[in-house]
């Protein structure tokens, strides 16, 4: 059994360099890799793409990555939350590519399963299918996306195996799901570290052989994006 345990957050990012592309797993601030996030604010690299599929908030998640100008270009499919990234946005200081969350979510599963490229129907007769191939089937118009190529794929779980085996909890699973061996080098940090055969093989949702790096994580806040709650009567 090959042991992909790296120390900390410090390690696993070790060789993470200026103008790469990243991936990195989460929904809004709901299971994202706060310790590497944390990791790639204090090593100061610059001139990232950063696919993700929002960018956190103005102080917390990606957000930190934004406020010191460490991202050259974001691609995402959901803006909303973060009024530095607006700014940063409609002054022309950040490059943005918005995509259908669905189609994100494809072009990551894609690079996944070593598919090229498919063809969505999602986007047609808009700006996103500018320059694209358009092919009809069943006589419905259908664009050409390619796979995501990413240097690193950074993604979180709630538990994990020294082997690269991961179980994610809950809605957690969102984007660290189709992220997971979607590019060169995956870096999964996990809530709690165990032995191979540790975990219930048929809870696993995705196997050792699309990990490379795993550690386990510590301080997790796990803030809430909007806390909604009802009146006391």
């Amino acid at each position: 059994m090959i042991d992909k345990r790296v120390k900390n957050a410090e390690e696993a990012i070790k060789d993470i360099q200026n103008g790469m592309t990243i991936m990195l797993g989460g929904f809004g601030l709901c299971g994202i890799p706060e310790n590497c996030i944390a990791e790639l604010v204090k090593k100061n690299v610059t001139d990232l793409t950063c696919i993700s599929n929002n960018a956190g908030v103005d102080d917390f998640g990606l957000g930190l990555l934004l406020q010191k100008r460490q991202i050259k270009k974001m691609i995402s499919s959901y803006v909303g939350e973060n009024a530095e990234f607006e700014r940063q946005m409609l002054s022309g200081e950040l490059e943005v590519e918005l995509t259908p969350q669905g189609t994100l979510a494809e072009k990551c599963r894609a690079a996944q399963a070593g598919i090229p490229a498919f063809y969505t129907p999602a986007g047609y007769g808009t700006e996103v299918a500018e320059g694209k191939e358009v092919k009809d089937f069943d006589g419905k118009p259908h664009i050409l996306e390619h796979a995501y190529k990413a240097d690193f794929s950074i993604v979180k779980a709630w538990k994990g195996d020294y082997a690269g085996n991961l179980i994610f909890k809950g809605t957690a699973r969102n984007f660290n799901l189709p992220m997971a061996g979607a590019a060169k080098i995956t870096i999964a940090e996990v809530e709690e570290l165990l032995e191979p055969g540790q975990l219930d093989p048929n809870e696993i949702h995705i196997p050792g052989i699309m990990v490379q790096r795993i550690f386990q994580g510590e301080k997790y806040e796990k803030r809430i994006e909007k806390r909604t709650v009802r009146k006391r009567n």
